[in-house]
């Protein structure tokens, strides 16, 4: 149910136009400007910011994917695999959104994200601390 929720959101978030993306998710413009208080110049600031928010994007489906599979099946590569996978359609399907741009770094970054949910959530089930998953 989370998974299928955050899907929705990510959906909402990537597909969106980006005028009214940049109102809605304007968050690393903001920080980025605060940035040059700090000497850092926003051209600077800015693509560092938006990578850095592309990975916490995807972390929640790393996570959520890991846990959605029973945990017999569960194999981090395959985690790694879908985030990618699900990246490139993404950026793909961003090509036919005249607003919108389609980079690799995108790509990059939102499967290091998917990769470091599921490294969370190897860590936590070698801790014997996996929460219970959909056996269904």
């Amino acid at each position: 149910m989370l998974l299928a929720l955050y899907l929705v959101a990510l959906a909402w978030i990537v597909f969106m136009p980006a005028r009214t993306a940049g109102r809605v998710i304007g968050l690393v413009d903001v920080v980025a400007g605060w940035a040059g208080a700090f000497g850092v110049p926003f051209g600077v600031a800015y693509p560092v910011l938006e990578f850095s928010a592309n990975i916490a994007l995807f972390v929640p489906f790393g996570i959520l994917v890991a846990l959605s599979m029973p945990r017999s099946r569960w194999r981090f590569g395959m985690t790694a695999l879908i985030s990618f996978l699900s990246s490139c359609a993404i950026e793909l399907i961003q090509l036919s959104i005249p607003t919108r741009v389609s980079t690799v770094s995108d790509v990059i970054a939102n499967t290091l994200g998917g990769i470091l949910g599921a490294l969370i959530v190897r860590v936590l089930a070698r801790r014997g601390a996996r929460p219970a998953v959909n056996q269904s």
